[in-house]
């Protein structure tokens, strides 16, 4: 199974995003991919306002992602946002393609580093796996890869793969971080991480929104022993990840960490 990690850089309007990601799959599904996924706030990037844009599964934009990705013959993961509790909306990872319709709200709100993603955004309750030809798939947004228990989770639920779909912040020490949980989350759980993240702003050409979490790149594919099998830099790129089960199988029966875990 080959996945392609689309790193680009989003802006305010949904209509050039929405060609960027169809570009992105088009481009992606010529080169044998079978689940091509993007970042989150593929939508609409950060720091442009997001309750007037917000929709549901079933409106225009998350419409034609589906549609693209129905042409395509793939599974797309894209960042969108949809409608949460009243003045607020959902940080959702919409999944669709090859008879897969499904999606995960992010759990983990980024309220650090001077952010409050809780004072705009529902949490979501619950992790979320989807299964392609035998394979499947855990998904995680950007501050989510800081907290284990929802990799865990989505390796007990039988995922062989661990989406990461990101904005992330850039500050000091941030590049490291996220060099080192992507790798971590897969050390933790046996499982493939590969970890899509918006390109860094100037990289792109893009003028960034100060303060705003927009991207730094640095996408990754790691293996389920931690090891970094590739990185993106920061400018645009498309990433692409051939997943053999058959080395998560190997991992866990030499490091069986899953099995091995006591609940405390």
């Amino acid at each position: 199974m080959r996945v392609a990690l689309v790193q680009l850089t989003t802006g305010r309007s949904l209509e050039s995003n929405l060609e960027f990601v169809r570009a992105g799959i088009s481009e992606a599904a010529a080169r044998r991919s079978d689940v091509v996924v993007f970042p989150e706030a593929s939508m609409r990037a950060f720091g442009n306002s997001l309750v007037d844009i917000a929709e549901p599964l079933d409106g225009p934009w998350a419409t034609a992602v589906r549609a693209a990705a129905d042409e395509a013959g793939v599974v797309v993961v894209a960042g969108m946002f949809t409608p949460g509790e009243p003045g607020t909306v959902r940080n959702t990872l919409l999944v669709c393609g090859r008879g897969i319709d499904t999606h995960y709200d992010k759990i983990h709100l980024y309220d650090a580093f001077g952010f409050k993603e809780s004072d705009t955004v529902t949490a979501g309750a619950a992790p979320v796996q989807f299964t392609l030809d035998g394979v499947t798939f855990g998904l995680a947004t950007c501050y989510d890869v800081r907290f284990p228990a929802l990799f865990t989770a989505n390796a007990a639920a039988g995922a062989h793969v661990q989406l990461v779909c990101a904005s992330w912040g850039a500050g000091r020490g941030k590049a490291e971080q996220w060099d080192l949980l992507v790798r971590a989350r897969a050390a933790d759980t046996t499982s493939y991480v590969l970890a899509c993240g918006q390109s860094e702003p100037s990289a792109a050409g893009v003028e960034a929104r100060p303060g705003a979490p927009t991207g730094i790149g640095r996408s990754a594919v790691v293996g389920p022993y931690g090891n970094l099998i590739e990185r993106a830099g920061d400018a645009p790129e498309i990433l692409y990840a051939d997943i053999d089960t058959a080395e998560v199988e190997g991992a866990r029966r030499t490091l069986p960490v899953l099995a091995n875990r006591v609940a405390l």
